[in-house]
């Protein structure tokens, strides 16, 4: 525990160190997490009107089944694909906007460095190596998929089912860049706390 808690001092101690906090060193952390924020906003404001789509898809397929006794095996697998697409495209966005459950006892109540301080060392350590792993993974299984012309097993099925495979490597993609511009901005917060993040 002592050797830990020294070495989370030590990590303190390097990141607040004065090399970091020169007026080059700022100026590409405010443009890292500006881009991070301009593309996953836009992206997620544009997947935003997919859930439009699905409501107006789920309501059609339902009067068709009930009223008609009609059902299609490529509507259904349509609204499937929407929702991964919202759920997805849409992880960067939520990230941005802090929408993901976080469990927690104390981040609530810390100060705004502190919570800086955890939202880094959570980012390093444990969300961009898992999307590192996501999408090196994803990315083999997707272009497996392409490479078989996947489509669906079901007659009638959507084919090309690569393609929403593929969104798996976007979207994880999409939360990787969102996490790299929050760690810019936990590095701001931290070594310039009078200014924050509000400029970025």
């Amino acid at each position: 525990m002592i050797v830990c808690l020294s070495n989370f001092t030590y990590f303190q101690n390097f990141v607040s160190c004065p090399k970091f906090t020169n007026k080059s060193m700022k100026s590409t952390l405010k443009r890292i997490a500006r881009l991070a924020n301009q593309v996953n906003e836009t992206v997620g404001r544009a997947v935003s009107w997919l859930t439009v789509a699905l409501v107006i898809l789920v309501c059609f397929d339902v009067a068709a089944r009930y009223f008609f006794s009609a059902s299609q095996a490529w509507m259904m697998e349509l609204e499937w694909h929407f929702f991964s697409l919202i759920f997805l495209l849409g992880a960067g966005y939520a990230l941005k906007h802090d929408r993901h459950v976080r469990v927690d006892l104390f981040y609530a109540n810390f100060s705004e460095k502190d919570k800086a301080w955890t939202d880094l060392v959570g980012s390093i350590i444990f969300l961009i190596p898992w999307c590192i792993l996501i999408i090196y993974f994803s990315f083999n299984y997707a272009y497996s998929s392409f490479l078989d012309g996947e489509g669906s097993p079901d007659p009638g099925g959507l084919p090309a089912r690569y393609v929403i495979k593929f969104a798996i490597v976007t979207g994880v993609g999409l939360l990787l860049l969102q996490t790299i511009g929050k760690v810019a901005e936990c590095i701001l917060t931290i070594c310039y706390p009078r200014i924050g993040t509000k400029n970025t």
